[in-house]
């Protein structure tokens, strides 16, 4: 159980973590008693662990009513413009802690607990993810909307509230298995069911012509019904609100007519984005954003209601529709560019289809009348392609719907307005922007680093919780030896509670004084973990080569999910385990390298691994990570990052400048000359003998020798179809990989480590260390 806060703490934490005022606890227990006693209907002598998080969650929660009401009926009354963020995706996590943050009350809480006789970390593990969403896309819209509270915009985020959120990974003999995501079995006591506002979405049915207009008839409907989140700004008393929408089952609803399969199938492919679209009814002061191509259905269903049932004429419709809409892209991989056959449309939602094709008629008379004779260029722009299939283009019915595109970094926006929609770009380049993605650091460092945290406002003030900018105040404090063995301190502090945590969960003995080199985010062969794995084989290598030179040693962290039909991604997890399972276990190795692959990985368990990270690791190849994120959590709790000059690494770069970050590996330009000439994986094969070595062990069977053949798939790509060319950045990774540990070891004292903290300024703050003994360096 925690011990109270002495008053020392208190002093130091008032700022940014409330105040402990007497009142202020014993209000907070007389609505933990109350809740427990009247809505979980228990006391302390049966109540469950759950039942105490439940009964805390609901006292915090009546905290945010009285100000979320507040804040609705004040932009009733004073009619801002509204911001609705559509997104099939909200990754959101856990709502307690960031509440009680934004709130102001979470030293009053935790003191109320604690008076209480419980303990506030085990009850906030009691809570589920609310795993809405897989990776940056969802947890961007998370973190978009603490900021839209934080600044006081009215904003709105719309989605879908998925019975079952992304799967629950489990790693069953090195091997991902997926398990669902119950995420709702306990009930959440967040949400507020409104089913007042519950609205038919149709599907099916026909289309006809009459004297009245266009008539979508004899369809099946299914009923949307709205649950609302709270989302509270930084202590600013503002309560926005995010709206999820389920879909329930009409009374008159016929089974027997109704095709199941194929409805949730469709729901399984995320083609049913007019879930949220269906609600908006906007005019000139509404803005819509929406996040990724996934709500595109959006555009033609504001289309109908313009013209179907508010009778309004075509063009005044489109007008509106393309002031009102924004576009926002996240990938620069075709396969990630949704295309739906025009066979589901006309089958599901025939009117849309009418409305798509009518806006693709005006969009290919514009072209043809810039470009009369350049028929090549209308193929690629028209929204319909006929290659392979009819199927609609979704992201160009974004583009040619919306007012504004924007790409997430600027290596990403340039990307797009060059190549990957060149042609648009090329017909209205005031179209094209940029808007680099961001975090909160509310949850980003507040929440999972307080240490960090309170350290940085007694030294520069709180403001810079509101405003990052203000980090540039810890120049100051470069040669504050005070200070650096302070941040030193808390990193140290951070590793070592992770490394309980590891050790726990994987019965793996972990070297705290080992740098932490981690690598989390989605399994994709672009994200390149691959060339990760071939780093660990060939760091052990060295060891059992020469095990009594000098090592540095590493703690190498891989986690993330890969998407269930996903082979190569799947291979590449048992890859990892695999390799894992051999270096973890050679006692030559010993506590020099160890090889943690996180199980399920997901918002909570990056709460924990980011406080305690060393080194970050950002590899994709250049031109493929349309920004990242992940990125910008590391390097506000003080990670270094090692990575390529892609995606928000680039501006990172520009900020801290390049010699501060451990930058490898090709550039954009240089990818596209390789793919211009051609990339031969089998030269850097045979020029590289640690790669070839690595290769080799993983071809024979080394790393399974019970199946040797096992990794031969991933082999074969690695030298005949890798797209994302592991072997041409492999030297260069293994050099900037050499560099990090002379840095690491040029910095660290025995035993504690001394980590470097960059500021959002870009100057990487480097204590002036002695060198490690040699009692460290083992």
């Amino acid at each position: 159980m925690a011990a109270p806060l002495t008053d020392q703490e208190k002093r130091k934490q008032i700022s940014i973590r409330g105040i402990v005022g007497v009142e202020n606890v014993a209000e907070l227990k007389k609505g933990f008693n109350r809740h427990l006693h009247f809505t979980l209907v228990k006391d302390r002598n049966v109540a469950t662990p759950r039942d105490y998080y439940f009964a805390l969650a609901h006292t915090v929660r009546d905290h945010l009513v009285g100000r979320w009401i507040r804040t609705q009926q004040f932009y009733y009354e004073t009619d801002p413009k509204r911001v609705y963020y559509l997104s099939l995706e909200f990754y959101m996590g856990r709502t307690l802690q960031n509440t009680m943050i934004n709130l102001g009350l979470q030293n009053a809480c935790d003191e109320a607990i604690y008076q209480l006789g419980l303990d506030m970390e085990d009850l906030e593990e009691m809570e589920e993810d609310a795993g809405l969403g897989n990776g940056g896309l969802g947890r961007l819209a998370a973190c978009f909307l603490d900021s839209m509270a934080t600044l006081g915009l009215a904003a709105y985020g719309y989605g879908i509230r998925y019975e079952y959120g992304i799967f629950n990974q489990k790693i069953k003999n090195g091997w991902q298995v997926e398990e669902a995501d119950d995420w709702l079995r306990h009930g959440n006591p967040w949400e507020k069911a409104r089913p007042e506002y519950m609205l038919p979405v149709h599907f099916y049915g026909r289309v006809e012509e009459s004297k009245e207009g266009t008539q979508w008839v004899d369809t099946q409907v299914v009923l949307a019904m709205p649950y609302d989140t709270p989302i509270p700004g930084y202590m600013n008393n503002t309560v926005n609100t995010m709206r999820l929408w389920s879909a329930r089952a009409p009374n008159d609803f016929n089974l027997m007519d109704f095709n199941v399969g194929d409805y949730i199938q469709a729901v399984l492919d995320r083609n049913l984005a007019e879930n949220i679209s269906r609600v908006l009814y906007p005019n000139d002061n509404v803005a819509i954003q929406l996040n990724d191509t996934h709500p595109a259905m959006a555009i033609p269903e504001l289309m109908r209601v313009f013209v179907d049932i508010e009778k309004l004429d075509w063009d005044t419709a489109w007008a509106i529709t393309k002031r009102t809409f924004a576009y926002t892209n996240h990938t620069v991989l075709p396969e990630a560019l949704e295309r739906w056959p025009v066979g589901l449309l006309e089958t599901l939602l025939p009117r849309h289809l009418q409305i798509i094709y009518r806006i693709n008629q005006g969009h290919l008379d514009e072209i043809s009348a810039l470009f009369p004779e350049d028929m090549d260029r209308i193929r690629r722009m028209s929204l319909i392609e006929e290659d392979g299939g009819k199927r609609v283009n979704m992201a160009h019915l974004c583009i040619v719907g919306s007012h504004a595109v924007n790409g997430v970094a600027e290596i990403h926006s340039n990307i797009i307005k060059t190549d990957v929609f060149r042609d648009f770009s090329e017909l209205e380049p005031e179209k094209f922007q940029n808007k680099t993605n961001g975090i909160t650091p509310r949850r980003w460092l507040l929440l999972c680093n307080p240490g960090l945290a309170e350290l940085i406002a007694e030294a520069i003030g709180e403001e810079y919780v509101k405003d990052l900018s203000q980090l540039q105040k810890l120049n100051e404090l470069v040669d504050d030896d005070a200070f650096i063995r302070d941040v030193s301190k808390v990193k140290q502090d951070n590793k070592e509670k992770f490394s309980q945590y590891l050790e726990k969960e994987y019965t793996v003995e972990i070297n705290p004084s080992s740098m932490f080199d981690v690598h989390v985010k989605r399994i994709h062969e672009y994200k390149r973990q691959l060339l990760n794995c071939l780093h660990i084989v060939t760091m052990y290598n060295r060891i059992k080569k020469n095990p009594k030179a000098p090592f540095v040693p590493r703690t190498v962290i891989i986690g993330g999910k890969a998407a269930p039909g996903y082979h190569m991604a799947k291979m590449i997890i048992k890859l990892i385990t695999a390799v894992g399972e051999v270096v973890n276990k050679d006692p030559v190795v010993g506590r020099k390298l160890k090889v943690i692959y996180l199980e399920n990985y997901r918002v909570s368990l990056a709460e924990k691994v980011i406080p305690a990270t060393d080194l970050s690791e950002q590899i994709s190849t250049a031109g493929t990570e349309a920004s990242g994120t992940g990125n910008m959590k590391f390097m506000l709790n003080g990670a270094l990052t090692i990575g390529t000059m892609d995606g928000a690494n680039v501006e990172m770069a520009e900020e801290a400048g390049e010699e501060n970050m451990f930058i490898f590996g090709m550039r954009v330009e240089d990818v596209a000359a390789m793919d211009v000439e051609g990339y031969d994986a089998i030269t850097y094969y045979e020029k590289i003998p640690e790669l070839k070595q690595a290769i080799d062990q993983i071809n024979s069977g080394f790393f399974s020798p019970k199946q040797p053949e096992l990794f031969k798939d991933v082999t074969n790509m690695l030298f005949n179809h890798d797209r994302f060319k592991v072997f041409a950045d492999f030297e260069d990774y293994i050099k900037s990989q050499e560099k990090v540990s002379q840095l690491y070891q040029v910095i660290s004292l025995s035993p504690m480590h001394l980590s470097l903290i960059t500021t959002i300024s870009g100057n990487i703050i480097i204590p002036h260390a002695p060198l490690a003994n040699n009692d460290y360096i083992r």
